[in-house]
């Protein structure tokens, strides 16, 4: 039998907000597939922005690292896009396609820049024709192993008049709101459609799911199942928080014990290293990932930490973060100490706290959070002596881990890519870049 088929399903903002993680969004596609498959509870984005954490994702290593600081769309792009994973796979023999978004070189037509042999062209850039374009991949006659990324625009906001998401609510009576967000009429709105977008993406997830099925793929093929980063309300997207990188993160196929929870603490540049180890290749050199197999298999914790960075959203925001199994620091590098509220997407819910005076909050140039005590991260410890040792001991991993990694904050601020529209940081909407 050859190597296994790979099968990359991604979605825009989600987040963990789907059943398997215990949310009551509507996606029983995505639970069964989690019960037949690995699902890790602590997996998180190396970014909580589009480009940078798919980017990191996709080669295995940190964002600054591969030079995507901001969004592929204004003005940023990998160093080498022969460090994408599809090269070391073609290397070993497969044949590479792209459907839907990938949002890693500028659009439409980023398969070739990328490198894939094949971007396939859709009717419409929903679930529905995402799905049927994939399907019909899936259907043809396979003479090489292939990776396939199938990438939905669903979950990202997509502002129609009643519907922030896209889609027409479910009963927002009955819709729980993310504890970053206070309980009103708009925040349930929201969530509402944000229900009905996952609904529809769940939906075209289940019809590649069941045209592996129909094709007698399913035996033969790794199935990734994830997502960029949270979902793009205040508080989540674009945040270094649990809610803003925390990601859906679930695995199906050859080698992979079905029906398996994986607590280790692991971040999305896993899985590259991971990959390439279920498919008997080679890690690519450039890789800062390691390889998740033996938390998989045995409950061995691989990290000890995983870092996450913001640079550029619709404006500058420079900010790392570390977490380990207990605590989360942060910090930023600029003088800024307010939010910058261009980074949040807009939307009713946002509306909301910045009429209760969201402006004006204090942002702090520091952050240390005790996710045992405080998992909802409401005390910084910072100045608390008695916390002194561990924050020193965050401060120098986040140093050393940015030093080894050749971040370009080191050096100072980064500047935004010329020619290209960014808001300012005092504004309210990220309407200028859009």
């Amino acid at each position: 039998m050859s190597r296994p088929n790979v099968v990359y399903l991604h979605t825009h903002d989600t987040g963990r907000w789907v059943s398997p993680y215990g949310h009551a969004a509507p996606t029983p596609n995505i639970q069964r597939f989690a019960e037949d498959g690995v699902l890790f509870r602590r997996a998180f984005s190396a970014a909580p922005t589009c480009s940078p954490s798919r980017a990191a994702l996709l080669t295995g290593r940190s964002a600054h690292s591969v030079g995507m600081l901001g969004l592929a769309h204004l003005g940023w792009g990998l160093h080498d896009y022969r460090q994408h994973v599809i090269h070391p796979l073609h290397e070993a023999g497969y044949t590479s396609a792209l459907i839907g978004v990938q949002h890693i070189a500028p659009g439409p037509d980023e398969g070739p820049v990328i490198g894939y042999h094949e971007q396939l062209p859709l009717a419409g850039n929903r679930a529905p024709e995402v799905a049927a374009a994939a399907v019909d991949y899936l259907g043809r006659e396979h003479e090489r192993p292939f990776f396939l990324s199938v990438g939905f625009v669903e979950t990202h906001t997509l502002p129609e008049p009643g519907a922030t998401f896209g889609y027409p609510p479910e009963d927002d009576r009955y819709v729980a709101v993310p504890p970053t967000l206070p309980d009103t009429a708009r925040t349930r709105a929201d969530m509402a459609s944000f229900w009905s977008s996952a609904r529809a993406m769940d939906a075209g997830m289940g019809a590649v799911l069941t045209a592996l099925e129909e094709n007698g793929l399913s035996e033969n093929t790794i199935v990734i199942i994830t997502t960029d980063h949270g979902v793009p309300l205040p508080g989540m997207k674009a945040t270094l928080t649990d809610h803003g990188t925390g990601v859906m993160l679930m695995m199906r196929g050859p080698g992979l014990p079905a029906g398996s929870i994986c607590d280790a603490l692991v971040s999305q540049i896993d899985v590259v290293p991971t990959l390439c180890s279920l498919l008997g290749i080679d890690p690519p050199e450039w890789t800062e990932g390691v390889d998740l197999t033996p938390a998989i298999r045995d409950g061995i914790e691989v990290n000890s930490a995983v870092f996450s960075e913001l640079t550029y959203h619709v404006c500058y925001e420079p900010a790392r973060s570390v977490r380990t199994d207990r605590w989360r620091y942060t910090r930023r590098f600029d003088d800024r100490d307010r939010p910058t509220l261009p980074n949040i997407d807009d939307s009713p819910s946002k509306d909301v706290l910045v009429e209760a005076g969201w402006p004006q909050v204090t942002v702090p140039a520091e952050e240390l959070v005790d996710l045992a005590l405080d998992p909802g991260g409401a005390a910084n410890l910072v100045g608390d002596p008695a916390h002194a040792d561990v924050l020193e001991d965050l401060r120098a991993q986040l140093t050393a881990w940015m030093v080894r990694t050749d971040d370009p904050i080191l050096d100072g601020p980064v500047p935004q890519p010329a020619g290209y529209p960014y808001a300012s940081v005092d504004a309210i909407s990220a309407e200028v870049a859009r």
